[in-house]
């Protein structure tokens, strides 16, 4: 990825959209060597060397060194073309930005955490976040920057680049972030929803082997994104993992912030907990406020907690058992407290069939808080790498699909 944009290139011919795979696998970090692209692919090994020398002629893919393999020669190792390119990304929540560098393969630099209130609108919350963002990057040498990433609280459509009715993000609605932040910066850029980024980053460094899994994120309000064969699958139209809104039993009549009533976020999510505890008679104003009190060992949060929990397994229990991935990953702020994960846990363990969770992994995020930012830095240097095989006359359209799968 020495020149990711691709400048006075010549066009490429037989591109296609295994370039796009073979480009992807090996940004993400899942693949280092022509064999573990042929077995991950299930592509021949003479493909996949046409493939990767052709990447290699262009600057994209870079050769070096070797490594050791299971017998017969040395491998050598594949990386983009340029080890000192990065993408800036930021994980947007409620009151607070975290903002990273973003690097091939998933490693993250600089990263920092600045206030900032959603609430407040994209008119004003984008130029300081932008600000910020630049600021950073001129750290690292602004030339190099090859995209930009933006993690959001709310649904989004891809192909616009706009948050579509999100429930706690007043102003934002249609707003189109992702062409505000390309004429701000000039560069290819990436807007997606947290749970996504958390799902995309998380996979980067976990093994390889786990091809499908299922990333949930508890803060103020719930999500989940789902890895399907080693890519984020969206859906029929980008809605995969939407779990928040599922009817529970126990929720009753709780009006739920889609206009609708009894659903998981109304009893299982951060702000649920504030509500819950209020009611009961106990000082807290914020999710942070519920989880200081349950790492305190509060009876009452940690009452409440193990609760919240017992009900996200239940709903979870009936995707596992539909999905059956190779894990589940918990990441968001209620994941720190091990009485929370303990009882989804539990409940997994108890739903679902033995089959399923015979191999099932269940764990905190690798990442913690970091997830969401490589997540969002990881699609924007994987759009960066689509404008530059549509630069070199490559995979054309179907190289937008890079890192993610909207159908089977």
């Amino acid at each position: 990825m020495t020149e990711i944009s691709a400048r006075n290139r010549k066009p490429a011919r037989g591109a296609s959209s295994l370039a796009a795979r073979v480009l992807e696998l090996v940004a993400s970090g899942q693949a280092s060597s022509r064999a573990e692209l042929a077995a991950l692919l299930g592509a021949a090994p003479s493909t996949i060397s046409l493939t990767v020398g052709q990447l290699v002629e262009r600057g994209l893919i870079a050769e070096e060194g070797t490594q050791s393999s299971t017998g017969g020669r040395p491998r050598k190792v594949l990386r983009l073309g340029g080890t000192d390119e990065f993408a800036v990304a930021a994980d947007l929540g409620g009151r607070h930005a975290r903002i990273g560098l973003v690097l091939p393969g998933g490693g993250l630099d600089k990263v920092s955490t600045i206030p900032l209130v959603i609430a407040d609108g994209p008119e004003e919350t984008l130029p300081r976040l932008a600000e910020t963002m630049e600021a950073l990057a001129a750290e690292r040498g602004r030339e190099r920057l090859r995209g930009v990433g933006l993690s959001l609280p709310g649904p989004v459509d891809v192909e616009s680049g706009c948050v579509v009715l999100p429930s706690r993000m007043p102003g934002w609605n249609r707003f189109p972030v992702a062409a505000w932040l390309e004429e701000r910066f000039g560069l290819p850029t990436a807007v997606e929803n947290d749970a996504n980024c958390m799902a995309m980053g998380e996979h980067a460094v976990r093994p390889t082997e786990h091809r499908q899994s299922i990333m949930v994120k508890i803060g103020s309000a719930i999500g989940a994104g789902v890895i399907l064969d080693g890519r984020l699958y969206r859906g029929a139209t980008g809605a995969a993992g939407d779990i928040t809104h599922i009817r529970i039993e126990g929720a009753a009549d709780i009006p739920c912030s889609c206009g609708n009533t009894g659903c998981l976020e109304t009893v299982a999510s951060g702000a649920a907990l504030v509500r819950i505890l209020r009611e009961r008679g106990v000082d807290v104003s914020s999710p942070e406020d519920v989880v200081r009190l349950a790492a305190d060992a509060d009876p009452e949060a940690t009452r409440a907690v193990r609760r919240a929990g017992d009900r996200l397994g239940q709903v979870l229990a009936a995707n596992v058992n539909f999905f059956n991935p190779d894990a589940v990953y918990l990441g968001g702020i209620l994941s720190t407290l091990e009485p929370f994960v303990a009882a989804v846990r539990s409940q997994l363990y108890e739903s679902c069939h033995p089959l399923v969770t015979e191999h099932l992994t269940i764990e905190r995020a690798q990442l913690g808080a970091d997830a969401g930012v490589v997540g969002a830095g990881q699609f924007a240097l994987q759009r960066a790498m689509a404008h530059a095989l549509r630069a070199i006359g490559g995979a054309g359209a179907a190289t937008e699909s890079l890192g993610t799968h909207r159908t089977p």
